[in-house]
This record gives C-alpha cells, structure tokens and sequence, in this order.
C-alpha cells in the first residue's frame, strides 16, 4: 500500500466553535448541496485521516449535523477563547503524533492539499499554506508534542491569534503555487464568512471565475465601474474583541487604532504595542500595556444611524468624559472650501467606484491625512487613527468628510480634540446640539459656493468669494 491509498496517520479536528456573527446563523449546519458543511468537512477529513473529531461550543447541535459513525465530538476547553483555543483543546485530544486543524466553514478542503502538507512535515512542527495573503492557521497540520505545550502557554498569556505560538515553533509555509499543483483554484482555502460567501460557493463559482466574468463585462459595456469593497472586520485590543464592523479593507490598522482611541480605549501613543492585520479573516489585533477590559460583555454598544453597521460606546446622551474642545483657530471660510476641494480631487477610490466615503484632516489650507472607506464612521476612524499613530496634534486642524455628520460622528471628532468639522452633505440635529455644548464648530453643505455654519460661527471669518 502507498501513502496517498492509506488513512494517514492523523488525528483531524474540524473547527465549528465559532459564533457565527457575520452570517447570522449557526452556519456550519447551513447545507451545501444537501449536506451541512460541517459533516461535508468530517467526511472530506475522513477519507484521508485516522481519526476525525469535531471540536465545538455546541455538541448537541454537532451530534444533530448527520456525522458520519465514529467521529468524536469534543467540547471546548475553555469557551470564548477562538480559534486558537479550539486548537488547543484539538491538540489535547489528539490520537496521533500529528494533527490536522481545518475549520467546519472550509467545504472544499480535499485529500490532495492534505497530503501536499503532510509530505512537507520533516523538521518541522507546523506545516501551514500561504496564499499570498498570509498564513492559514486554520487549515494546517500541528505536531502535537511540541505545539500543545506552547499554544497553552500562549493562551494563558492572554494571546488569541491563531498564528501566535508560531514564533517559539519550527513553521514550513507551502505556498499557493505549491498548492495549485494539486488544488488550481485554491478551493480548499474557500471560508464562508457571509450569506454572499455561501451564494457563491453554492453556485459553483470559484474565485477566479468570478474574476474573470467582471473582466468580461467591463469590457463589454462602458456604463459598468469597479465595486466599492467590503469586508467583516473584528478589532481586537489585548486579545478582547472589541467590535465587529463591515468596512473596506485597507487602512486596517488606521482603523483599529482610530475606534479604539475616540473610543477612549487607547490614550497613550507610548503604550501602544503591536498591530497585526489579519487579512484572510479580517481580523485585526491591537496590544497596548494600557488595561483593557477583561471582558466587553458589560459594555453597552450604540448601533449607529451611520452606514456600515457603525457602534460606538457612548451615546450622544452620555457623554461623561467627553472634555469641551477649546482651541483658538479661527480660519477664512475660503481655505475651509478649498480644503473640501483638496479631499475631492484626492477621492480617487471614491472616482473609480462611486460609492466611496472619504474623510480627511487638513493642517495650515493643507490636507494632512486623508482615508476612504464604504462606510463613513470607518472612514473617521481611519483618518483620525492615522492622525494619533503619526503623532499630530488636533487642536488646530479641520476634519472634512464627504458624508453626513451625526452624533456618534460629531463625538468621535470631539474626543480627538478637533475643533473645526465640515460635511459635504449634512448634519443632524443631535449632531449640532452636542457641537454647540462641547465648543466645536460644526460646518454643513461646503459645496456650490456655500458654507452653512451651524455652531460656533465665530471660527470661520469671511474671505475670498465663498
């Protein structure tokens, strides 16, 4: 018998102990032709491995999923840990020398990558894939002997991500020309994250089909432009999640830190830590030696009135903490308009899709910093996370954003100190009535030639044709 006939000698552990929040349902027994991804996975795992089992928050629901005989169901050792605490338990329940991590929302996975990553396994203690993006944690084989030890140790130091105990361990990384010899299409890399996901994977579409049918039609019809990109992203601050929101992804890092200072979660530039960006799951974590909430579970979120899903914590009715902004700047309403124009002309992800959100900061008739995004609480996190990584000092700067100003938005550039915000379109009542009591001027409609100034007017002096 040869190897690619045999079961290996691996124990599988499929991943289905995640929450589920960006698809809104338990989506692991969601069906795929008729079967629930989970049991789709097992059965993949067991034509290939020794022994499968499904490591979960929810055995009952697994036991329900149709699992073929003989696959073991674990429950988590510790719940709300993540991924990497599903591996942990994985690990400990091992059979065999070897494990094989793959998550229950990875249908395609097939026998050939498997075997692709167990012939590299010599020397090292992690043989995981690299598709350009980043590593894949969570389609990898582990060691058990040298992994479990490390990935505990990394737990109790209070660490989530999955690649975290790569560090301390001897990794081999096959890569996605090394898995397109077995895998083209890189299917067993396919994760379903959102309903969108899922209306792909079951129509068959791959993601270089797709690819290649939006090359077909934009060169068919003039009428048709790019799309603006959106993505679930989790922030992370200390290995606490922290918020879930649907934004482009670019400028992550800008963005994490941007929520997390206005937030008041971050105060300290100097403390500020790592930021690594997960792009594949769309996860970004933050460190700071600043003390972070051992669990957010009590803090109140505000959905917003914002696009993209926005949250904040405080809501415009409670803004203990929030300090009144005091700068002195006083500028003409003609340098306030050219700096809307300077944002505009700068917009190009917002040109070439049009349905982008920008915001921008400007210093001195200068725009300073500008970032765009799909939603425009994003876009003001991002500008202003730019702002605090860099460094600047608000107090004299002008906050410009292509979209509506309200409250949660009027608060966030209040606790960045920023006494001047101008909007192309419009603000909101609330959003005046808290400018009005916190001291920031607060600028609507900067466009045809008008400015309407609704608090604070003594800033902006008259000069210049507007």
């Amino acid at each position: 018998m040869t190897e690619e006939t045999e079961k290996l000698p691996i124990t599988a552990a499929v991943l289905a102990g995640g929450r589920s929040q960006r698809m809104g349902v338990d989506k692991t027994l969601l069906e795929i032709e008729g079967i629930p991804m989970v049991s789709r996975v097992v059965s993949a795992m067991g034509e290939i491995c020794r022994n499968v089992m499904v490591v979960t928050t929810r055995p009952q629901a697994a036991a329900e999923a149709g699992l073929p005989e003989g696959v073991l169901i674990v429950t988590d050792e510790v719940d709300h840990l993540g991924p990497l605490g599903g591996i942990v338990t994985g690990l400990a329940q091992a059979r065999d020398e070897w494990l094989l991590v793959v998550a229950a929302d990875m249908p395609w996975v097939t026998s050939a990558v498997v075997l692709e990553l167990w012939k590299r396994r010599d020397g090292a203690d992690v043989v995981v894939p690299n598709d350009g993006k980043g590593l894949e944690p969570l389609l990898a084989l582990y060691r058990v002997k040298t992994v479990l030890s490390v990935a505990r140790e990394t737990l109790d130091a209070g660490e989530r991500r999955p690649v975290a105990p790569f560090a301390r361990l001897k990794v081999t990384e096959v890569s996605s020309d090394e898995l397109r010899l077995v895998d083209p299409d890189l299917k067993s890399l396919i994760n379903i994250n959102t309903p969108h996901d899922l209306d792909r994977t079951t129509s068959g579409e791959t993601e270089s089909e797709t690819t290649v049918r939006m090359h077909v039609v934009e060169v068919g019809t003039r009428r048709v432009r790019g799309m603006p990109s959106e993505k679930p992203i989790t922030v992370y601050l200390n290995g606490v999640e922290m918020v879930n929101a649907q934004a482009t992804p670019s400028d992550l890092e800008d963005m994490a830190v941007g929520f997390l200072h206005v937030e008041g979660f971050l105060t300290d530039r100097d403390r500020l830590g790592c930021i690594e960006v997960d792009a594949r799951r769309g996860m970004v974590f933050v460190t700071s030696d600043e003390e972070t909430p051992v669990s957010m579970r009590g803090r109140k979120r505000y959905v917003t009135s914002g696009c993209g899903r926005g949250v904040t914590f405080t809501s415009a009715g409670h803004l203990t903490g929030v300090d009144p902004v005091e700068s002195g700047l006083s500028i003409t309403a003609e340098s306030v308009y050219d700096m809307m124009g300077q944002m505009a002309r700068g917009a190009e992800r917002y040109r070439e899709t049009g349905g982008m959100h920008a915001c921008a900061i400007g210093m001195g008739g200068t725009i300073a910093f500008m970032r765009e995004d799909v939603g425009r609480h994003n876009a003001l996190d991002k500008v202003l996370g730019a702002a605090w990584r860099d460094g600047a000092t608000l107090d004299h700067a002008v906050l410009l954003t292509s979209g509506r100003i309200s409250s949660e938005m009027a608060v966030k550039a209040m606790r960045a100190g920023v006494p001047i915000v101008v909007s192309r379109t419009a603000v909101t009542d609330l959003a005046a009535e808290v400018a009005s009591e916190l001291g920031v001027t607060l600028i609507g409609y900067a466009r045809g030639g008008k400015l309407v100034i609704y608090t604070n007017a003594w800033r902006i002096r008259e000069g210049g044709s507007v």
